[in-house]
């Protein structure tokens, strides 16, 4: 991305006839209006049968008020480069990219689905929590305490009587007894801990109904937390919220967490509704996200649907995982049931994105290869916007009275970035 100029939109209908407006930001260049330039695209998937290594004809146009405006038609869905020629004086580069009009019409939001605060074993407050989410850069965010659904309540009720474009869902982190494997609940309406420490015999009963529907599982307790599991994933759809399979390649002790048969049986069976493919690890601890990610790859190989997030699990904002690891969702809006549906629907792509290396998407190939460009060329512009969002969250954190008048300032800001990333008009 070349900060010295301004080009819109970035992200086009394939196929389609496009006007874009190209500007210099800096005083170091100057676009003057009798001064001919030369617009030439190229396309990096060079995939078709005939002229695929020919870039576009070239186009000279003369700007107008220090503005560059022409037409151009991407073809296919993909990343193209575009190139601002001035003679004698330097050529520039740009990238855009073009989505089938069906693809086009969804946004890309981040979000984490798994964190902690002080309410259970993490490092900060709810509210501190949820304003250092936006100003990172997420869309979406849920506190999801371990045994506890109130602190994300909590958070959420600190902001409720602001303009925010921050979406804070309820959340918790759901732990059966004599259960190893870990759930989160995401976006539910209710607590299912609760639920499990209120109706102890229910959960009992629930589970013995469930042992008796699985199949192929001798280890008996294999078989009771993987029927504890079940009704863990059918309390959290009763209640609206998205089940997420946690990290099941984490390492404790002498081995991993939960039992290979477990492991196994939630990917072969698929009772959840989305799998932790990436979470957020420790570079230390990286073999796990690593095996994760291959077991992944090797169920979508046998031909499953499988949908995916990335969470950081963060326990605190500044201990080298809050950031690192999230979720690019594809969607509507950043409403509950669009979200969730996009993630069911395997819309969704899983980032590790850790400092001074290369970040690692995870997904479905195109969606992957779209975010590889969302992470160059739009994420910047966007997560520049939250940051000033959440600084002001966090003033209204420390009972600032004037950051509720600065934030509905800047209600709608990151949404009109997108819409001019996009090209939308709306009526």
């Amino acid at each position: 991305m070349d900060h010295r100029f301004e080009l819109f939109p970035k992200v086009v209908i394939s196929n389609t006839i496009t006007q874009f407006k190209l500007r210099s930001l800096s005083k170091d260049i100057i676009l003057n209006d009798d001064q001919a330039v030369l617009i030439r695209l190229s396309s990096l998937r060079r995939d078709n049968y005939q002229g695929s290594y020919e870039a576009s004809l070239d186009q000279v146009v003369m700007p107008i008020k220090g503005i560059v405006s022409f037409e151009l038609k991407c073809k296919g869905q993909q990343e193209h480069k575009l190139e601002l020629i001035i003679p004698n004086q330097e050529t520039i580069e740009f990238r855009i990219y073009s989505l089938s009009k069906e693809l086009w019409s969804l946004y890309p939001f981040k979000g984490d689905l798994h964190m902690h605060t002080t309410r259970s074993d993490g490092r900060e407050e709810p509210g501190f929590v949820s304003s250092m989410c936006r100003q990172i850069g997420l869309d979406f965010m849920a506190i999801t305490d371990h045994g506890q659904y109130e602190p994300s309540l909590e958070a959420i009720d600190l902001y409720k009587d602001l303009s925010l474009d921050l979406k804070m869902f309820p959340g918790e982190e759901v732990h059966g007894k004599n259960n190893a494997v870990h759930i989160i609940n995401f976006g539910g309406n209710f607590s299912v801990n609760t639920w499990m420490r209120e109706r102890p015999l229910d959960l009992e009963k629930a589970i013995e109904i469930k042992k008796n529907h699985i199949q192929g599982v001798n280890d008996e307790q294999s078989r009771f937390e993987i029927a504890c599991s079940e009704v863990i994933f059918d309390k959290i759809r009763e209640g609206q919220g998205l089940g997420i399979f946690c990290h099941p390649y984490w390492q404790i002790g002498s081995g991993y967490y939960i039992s290979e048969e477990v492991t196994s049986y939630m990917l072969n069976h698929q009772p959840y509704d989305a799998y932790e493919v990436i979470g957020g690890y420790h570079p230390y601890e990286q073999e796990s996200n690593t095996l994760q990610i291959a077991r992944y790859y090797e169920e979508r190989a046998k031909g499953k649907e499988v949908p995916i997030v990335g969470v950081s699990d963060a326990h605190g904002c500044f201990n080298n995982l809050f950031g690192w690891f999230y979720t690019v969702v594809f969607s509507k809006s950043s409403q509950k049931e669009d979200l969730l549906d996009a993630i069911k629907s395997c819309r969704s792509v899983a980032i590790q994105d850790i400092p001074n290396s290369s970040p690692q998407p995870v997904g479905p190939f195109e969606w992957v290869m779209f975010t590889l460009f969302l992470m160059r060329e739009v994420f910047p512009l966007h997560d520049e916007l939250c940051k000033v969002e959440g600084q002001l969250m966090m003033k209204h954190y420390e009972k600032d009275p004037l950051s509720k008048i600065e934030l509905s300032k800047l209600k709608g800001q990151t949404q009109t970035l997108m819409d001019q990333i996009y090209g939308r008009t709306h009526e």
